[in-house]
């Protein structure tokens, strides 16, 4: 497909915010996916395009704050081998599950956490006792949020996020950085599947990826340098703009 030259920085400009959003609190796919709509992308491509460019922001997070050594991936590898396989059986479960099921209970989730941080003003601002022990934390939301990735996906950065809070007594700064890791082993899966099926448009995902990558490398440096309490109102912010999204669309 080929599109007017003034749609190619526009898609950068998205991307580029949608990278940043993303690494310091998920939620970039309200940026981006909207805008691929828009300038007229075909929806069975839409998805995969999507995906494609927001995993060259998730990479880059990932990447960033584990050079920082925010990250271990040694700590982090059981979560990551049990994202993928959680994501591998809902890519394949995607057709067995009613959307209208999770439909209806993910924005009744979301809005629990942002009035669950909402009410609990000093959470994730420092570390505290774990909950889980951490094979059993893996095990459990690497199986069920890879599951819920690769079937559906809103507001698993969110899910994520909260899950290391209160499950391994995280920060929300080190939550964030773990957070990347999980998003960007899940987004694999489904990138390739997407790409085994042509829905990707290389040439749109490419300007968005570069952009995601630069967004994602400014928002990483953010949380590194400014901690938890920047975070925070970001997060929150985004919990509810994907609340409002997916009750919009269910309902109107």
């Amino acid at each position: 497909m080929t599109f007017p030259g003034w749609i190619y920085p526009l898609l950068f400009v998205g991307s580029l915010l949608a990278g940043w959003v993303d690494s310091i609190a998920g939620g970039g796919g309200l940026v981006t996916l909207p805008l691929l709509l828009w300038v007229g992308i075909p929806a069975p491509m839409v998805l995969g395009t999507n995906k494609f460019q927001s995993s060259f922001g998730s990479f880059t997070a990932a990447y960033y704050y584990r050079r920082k050594a925010l990250v271990s991936l040694r700590d982090a590898l059981p979560g990551i081998i049990f994202t993928l396989i959680g994501a591998a059986c809902g890519t394949v479960a995607v057709e067995q599950i009613p959307g209208d099921t999770l439909g209806g209970m993910i924005p009744v989730f979301l809005l629990t956490i942002a009035l669950y941080m909402l009410f609990t003003p000093t959470l994730g601002l420092r570390s505290s006792h774990a909950r889980f022990s951490r094979n059993a934390f893996y095990i459990l939301f690497g199986l069920a949020l890879g599951f819920y990735d690769g079937m559906f996906g809103p507001g698993v950065g969110s899910f994520w996020a909260i899950a290391f809070v209160f499950g391994l007594g995280f920060n929300l700064k080190k939550a964030t950085g773990y957070t990347k890791v999980m998003n960007f082993a899940s987004n694999v899966v489904s990138l390739l599947l997407f790409m085994a099926g042509g829905r990707v448009l290389f040439v749109v995902g490419m300007v968005m990826a570069v952009g995601q990558a630069i967004g994602a490398r400014i928002g990483s440096a953010m949380v590194i340098s400014r901690g938890a309490r920047f975070i925070r109102p970001v997060f929150m912010t985004m919990v509810i703009l994907s609340t409002l999204k997916l009750l919009y669309n269910r309902y109107f």
